[in-house]
């Protein structure tokens, strides 16, 4: 909760601990069909057709209704086709996307600011239909045979399909999206073996990929220039073992004078295992010059940078130049209330991926069991420490002493909470702040110099060897 008093405006704490009406039922449903996954749908059980039903019944007022009762009727006794499975995947992607419009409702009730409606998009090329069509087969078959019926000669059957499509840019996203998914199928063959199964994830990336087989499907987002000034406000870093991406949220005020908006810009890179914590800035540096100027503090000012109407900014050095000193927290005081955000595209709905910026101040922090939280105007808010990236001197210990924060509201396990990117404590009796990206442009920690510089070797020798293979 911040005091309209200072600057900040106002945050409905009490708005996101309220029930959403519906939508433990909508999850419900959801759950249930991602159940129906493990076992398969060459011969389903009672139990299967009973959460295929429901699927249907939860569409049944919708565009998709026809066609999801076709498909629930033909997958109840085993005769699904692709297209069948398509109308299955089409329906828990509508009925996620429903829950994530009540989501983001709710959190810009509680935020106070605007959205704006619904991004047109450019319809996909209705080119290499046949790779399309060959990449629904294989995901049907896996929806067939269930997560417990996977085995290395399913699994493999993508490897073809994924090497056609990933040279053609248009397809690339489809074929990255394959390419991992099969890459984690692969790790957990033969399933039968498997006792747990990742349930939301799998029915996730099936559910996506399937509609991602769909001819026009991958259309491009809306895109327009812009200029004007870019006030960051923290840096996300995503860290897997083979690849990296740090994305900087920010305010824009364009020059014209208009509203100011909330925007994004990524940077990904490939990046070895080995190479972890501060060692992975290195691979982002020489990419894109945003993370470092937001982590010294420095605003950026953009000349006709292109950006979707999502508000993400395809970013482009050239289209960039250094500005003056931006304090964050400053941003999130003045700016950050008045800062409307981008819609979201219609494929792109989806619980997992609201992370709206906040600012928090004037609230307790409990720590208990070693979670922590912030009680805010009296409201419980869990703060989601598992995200703090090892990167930055940003941490858990950090947060629970501070006195505001700049963070992503996300909803994760049936609750709304903060990821902190960054916050204000005392060190020292001085006020100071403490950000989860301040290491991006470099860092005069000893213990960190030590960490990129070990991970700077060891990337030059494995760019060594590369070398070596590809001269051989």
């Amino acid at each position: 909760m911040v005091s309209t008093d200072r600057g900040g405006g106002l945050m409905r704490a009490d708005l996101l601990a309220e029930p959403v009406p519906g939508l433990d039922e909508a999850l419900a449903v959801v759950e249930a069909f991602d159940r129906t996954l493990i076992g398969g749908l060459l011969r389903p059980q009672p139990t299967q057709a009973a959460a295929l039903t429901e699927l249907a019944a939860a569409v049944a007022g919708t565009p998709l209704a026809s066609l999801v009762a076709e498909a629930v009727e033909k997958a109840a006794v085993g005769a699904a086709s692709e297209d069948h499975l398509l109308a299955l995947a089409a329906a828990r992607t509508a009925l996620l996307g429903a829950i994530h419009d009540a989501l983001t409702t709710r959190v810009d009730e509680a935020t106070g600011r605007g959205r704006a409606g619904q991004p047109a998009a450019k319809p996909g090329a209705f080119e290499a239909v046949n790779l399309l069509a060959a990449a629904r087969a294989w995901l049907a078959d896996l929806a067939r045979a269930g997560w417990q019926g996977i085995d290395h000669d399913l699994v493999s059957g993508a490897g073809q399909v994924v090497s056609a499509m990933l040279p053609d840019p248009a397809l690339r996203r489809p074929a990255t999206l394959l390419d991992g998914f099969a890459a984690e199928l692969a790790a957990c063959c033969p399933g039968a073996a498997l006792e747990r199964f990742p349930v939301r994830r799998w029915a996730d990336l099936w559910s996506r990929a399937m509609m991602l087989t769909h001819p026009g499907a991958g259309g491009s987002p809306a895109m327009e220039a812009v200029t004007g000034r870019l006030l960051p406000l923290g840096v996300d870093l995503h860290e897997h073992a083979t690849a990296v991406q740090a994305q900087v949220h920010a305010v824009f005020e364009p020059a014209d004078g208009s509203s100011p908006r909330l925007v994004r810009a990524s940077v990904s890179a490939p990046k070895p295992d080995t190479v972890v914590g501060v060692g992975v800035w290195q691979l982002l540096r020489p990419h894109m010059s945003l993370p470092a100027a937001a982590g010294d503090g420095r605003s950026m000012h953009l000349t006709d940078m292109p950006i979707t109407a999502e508000g993400d900014l395809i970013w482009s050095d050239a289209h960039a130049r250094l500005g003056e000193p931006a304090d964050a927290f400053a941003t999130a005081r003045v700016a950050l209330p008045g800062a409307g955000a981008g819609a979201i595209a219609p494929l792109d709905r989806h619980p997992a991926v609201i992370a709206v910026p906040v600012f928090l101040e004037d609230y307790a922090v409990q720590r208990d069991d070693g979670r922590l939280a912030f009680t805010v105007a009296g409201q419980r808010l869990p703060v989601d420490a598992d995200r703090i990236p090892s990167a930055g001197p940003l941490t858990p210990d950090a947060v629970a002493t501070s006195s505001a924060c700049i963070g992503l509201l996300r909803w994760d396990a049936g609750s709304f909470r903060v990821q902190p990117l960054a916050v204000e404590t005392v060190v020292k009796k001085k006020t100071v702040a403490i950000h989860a990206g301040a290491w991006a442009g470099g860092t005069a920690d000893k213990p960190a110099v030590k960490a990129e510089q070990a991970a700077t070797e060891a990337v030059r020798v494995l760019r060594e060897r590369a070398g070596k293979l590809l001269r051989t």
